[in-house]
C-alpha cells in the first residue's frame, strides 16, 4: 500500500506562483509513477502531469506545459508540482495520484490514465483569481 498526501493549495492572483507536494509512504516498486490530476466540480478529472521516480522522466498535459514542472526528492520521499504563470481556468481540487504499474518501466510517454493510478491522495484546492 501506498499512502499520498497533498499539501501547498491556496488562492493566487493570476500571473502568481504555487508549490504542491506530495508526500508518499509505503511500499514502492522500480516502476513507481507519481502524477497529478485536477478535478473542477462537474468535470472530468484530467490529467497534469507525470514523473517516473526512479529515473526523473516526465511528461506534461498541453495545458500545463511550460508553466508547470514536476519534480521529486528521493530522501524525502516527496513528489512536487510547480506552478508557474497561474491563469484562472487552472483553479481546480489538484490530487497527486501514484501506481506501481509495470506499464511505465522505460519511461513516460504519454498521459498517466486515472485509471492506472492505485493510490491517490485527497486532494488540495488550488484558486486563481482574475
Amino acid at each position: 500500500q501506498v499512502q499520498l498526501v497533498e499539501s501547498g493549495g491556496g488562492l493566487v492572483q493570476a500571473g502568481g506562483s504555487l508549490r504542491l507536494s506530495c508526500a508518499a509512504s509505503g511500499r514502492t516498486s522500480s516502476s513507481f509513477t507519481m502524477g497529478w490530476f485536477r478535478q473542477d466540480p462537474g468535470k472530468e478529472r484530467e490529467f497534469v502531469a507525470a514523473i517516473r521516480w526512479s529515473r526523473g522522466n516526465t511528461y506534461y498535459s498541453d495545458s500545463v506545459k511550460g508553466r508547470f514542472t514536476i519534480s521529486r526528492d528521493n530522501a524525502k520521499n516527496t513528489g512536487y508540482l510547480e506552478m508557474n504563470s497561474l491563469k484562472p481556468k487552472d483553479t481546480a481540487v489538484y490530487y497527486c495520484a501514484a501506481t506501481n504499474s509495470p506499464n511505465f518501466l522505460s519511461g513516460i510517454s504519454r498521459p498517466l490514465s486515472r485509471y492506472e493510478c492505485n493510490y491517490w491522495g485527497p486532494g488540495t484546492q488550488v484558486t486563481v483569481s482574475s
